[in-house]
Formats: C-alpha cells, structure tokens, sequence
C-alpha cells in the first residue's frame, strides 16, 4: 500500500509516463531505506523523493539521467552517502539502486521518398527509431511503399517542422535524401531550428558544395554549416542502399557516443551517390 508521502511522487510519475515525458525512477532495493524513490527527469527540474541522504541523492539522479539519455535501465551499488569508488566503498554498507528509465524511442525523420529511405528505415527500425518519412509527392509517399515506417507524410519540409520540430531532442535524427533545393534547403534550414542531435544530407560532393552555396543565400551560418554531416554517413565504401543505410546509422551512434570515426564529410573521393 502506497504510504501518503510517496502519493506526490506516484501522481507526478503516472503524469510524466501519460504524456510520454523521459523519466526516471531510482529505488533502493537493497540495504539501509529500501523501497525509497527517487523521480528524476531531464528538464531541470528538482528530484521527487528522497534515498535518504542528499549526496546519495545527488550522485544517483546524476547517474539516472545518464541512464536515462541511453534509454537505459539497471542496477548500481553506492556507499550510503552516494560513494562510487572502490576506495571509498570499503568498510561501507552497500546500497544497491534499480533505475528504471522511462524515454520514448528516438525519432528518425527521413525527407525524401527515394530508393535508399526504405533501406534506411529497415535499419533504423532495427535500432529502435521512430521512423517517420516524409516527402511532398504524394505517388511516391506512401505506405505500401515504406511499411516499415511508423508514419509517411505528404508535406514540404517547413509544415511538418512547424507542427513538430520542438519534439526533436538530442537523441533524434534527421536524414534528408532528397537532391532538389526546393526540399533539402527548407529540410535543411527546418532541422537547424530545432535541437535535433544528427543532421545529414545525401548528395554528390559536387551537389554538396552547390547546396552549401545555396543554405548560404538563405542565411545558414558557420554554427549550423558544422552540425550538418554532408556528405552524409561514414567513409565505409558503402555502394548499396542497405550498405549506405549502414554507414548512416553507424555515423549517428558515433556522433552519439562522441567516437571519433571516418565521416564522408572529412574526406575526399568517390561516395555512394
């Protein structure tokens, strides 16, 4: 039975998980305070609840967030006061903490309806994406043609940005495959706006350049030309659409990981388009 002090905590968890909102909930499940909670999110807010020590508070929402940011959930063992280290673990009661997270599944918005979206969205599947493509020509566009997507739109990039370019976060991505300037550059220029973590684009070396003089004109500065990954994945010598869906794939979990890897966009030679 839910005590009184924890029906705060219980409302504001059933809320956060109705409204899809990353959460995480941190509970003692062996030593000194078991079955205390701890709610964490990753908007700043102050933790819910308490393990019963502020500095065990404060390392395990750290170590919760962190959790959460992968999607992750798992057990960790902390001194009383939220020791970590070996040395400081000694002579110590272990505390042994599950972290259950609680984060929808990243997005990957896919802009053109082409033979290497289905490729791509095959894997991206496989890695746990959201995958929505989206493409103005409404022959092309369609279920029948991508069922593995979770949604296919018909629309220009900018409404779909302005509908729900605030819901991309840092774990999402966005892979524009088109080659027409009429919907890679407002792709392009939509995906900046938002806080999206990975923005690539397909082309030539030669289709490259001619749309980095293009996102100029319309105002693209060196902040946003640095989060572009253009050519898009990395050097593997992907030449099909399943390897290039690969070598896309590959780039955005480095990117994630912060590992440094042979990205298309630093080097020179033939590409897979």
């Amino acid at each position: 039975m839910t005590t009184a002090p924890d029906t705060p905590l219980f409302d504001r968890y059933a809320e956060l998980l109705r409204t899809e909102t990353p959460v995480a909930l941190a509970t003692i499940i062996e030593g000194d305070q078991t079955g205390a909670k701890l709610l964490v999110t990753t908007d700043g807010a102050e933790p819910l609840g308490t393990l019963g020590h502020p500095d065990l508070d404060r390392v395990v929402a750290r170590d919760a967030i962190a959790e959460l940011e992968a999607a992750r959930s798992g057990v960790r063992s902390y001194g009383p006061e939220g020791q970590t280290t070996p040395e400081d673990l000694i002579d110590q009661p272990t505390i042994r903490v599950f972290v259950e997270s609680h984060a929808p599944p990243p997005q990957m918005w896919i802009f053109g309806a082409v033979d290497f979206t289905a490729a791509l969205a095959r894997v991206a599947k496989i890695l746990g994406y959201r995958v929505t493509v989206c493409d103005a020509r409404e022959v092309f566009a369609t279920k029948r043609r991508f069922p593995m997507a979770d949604a296919v739109r018909v629309t220009w990039p900018t409404p779909i940005f302005d509908e729900l370019g605030a819901e991309l976060g840092p774990r999402d991505a966005v892979c524009i495959l088109t080659h027409d300037p009429k919907f890679d550059v407002p792709a392009v220029q939509g995906a900046l706006a938002t806080r999206v973590g990975y923005i690539g684009v397909m082309g030539s070396r030669k289709t490259h350049d001619k749309r980095m003089e293009r996102l100029t004109e319309v105002g693209v500065d060196d902040d946003g030309f640095n989060r572009l990954m253009s050519p898009i994945g990395l050097d593997l010598g992907a030449r099909t659409p399943e390897e290039t869906a690969v070598s896309i794939c590959a780039e955005i979990i480095a990117r994630r990981t912060g590992k440094g890897v042979p990205s298309l966009r630093d080097a020179s030679g033939p590409i897979h388009s």
